[in-house]
């Protein structure tokens, strides 16, 4: 009994299983499925159309109850959030600076009134002996 395996030429491996990835059909292609499918009138077409494009019956289901709602327009958008204006990260761009002026503001104010402790300190520390009153040498 011989192994089947990849030797680099081409051939793959069948222990390894391909992942599946879903299909996605955008609306012109459902629409154009409907059309053709509806346009059948002998028996048979409407399953030949489904072998041909890979589909099932189910697919049609949905597609026309989709169609009869008006979700196929809506399928053209792209999926996702819609894009923004902007203005929500400009105002949070906003946001930031300010609480960063904030933090800067508050932390230069501190310094101010150390300095002007010190200021002080230092003032009494350095007056002349002459300035105090009542001690006169």
């Amino acid at each position: 009994m011989t192994q089947i395996t990849s030797n680099g030429a081409g051939v793959p491996d069948p222990e390894l299983a391909q992942r599946a990835q879903r299909r996605r059909f955008t609306a012109e292609y459902k629409l154009e499925v409907l059309r053709e499918a509806d346009a059948c009138d002998a028996p048979g077409q409407i399953g030949a159309l489904l072998r041909r494009e890979g589909l099932y019956t189910s697919h049609l289901t949905y597609w026309r109850k989709q169609r009869g709602q008006g979700a196929l327009q809506a399928l053209g958008r792209p999926r996702g959030r819609p894009k923004g204006d902007g203005h929500g990260a400009q105002l949070s761009q906003l946001r930031r600076r300010a609480e960063r002026a904030e933090a800067q503001l508050a932390k230069a104010r501190r310094v101010i009134e150390v300095q002007g402790n010190v200021c002080a300190l230092l003032g009494d520390l350095l007056e002349p002996e002459s300035a105090n009153p009542g001690t006169e040498r």
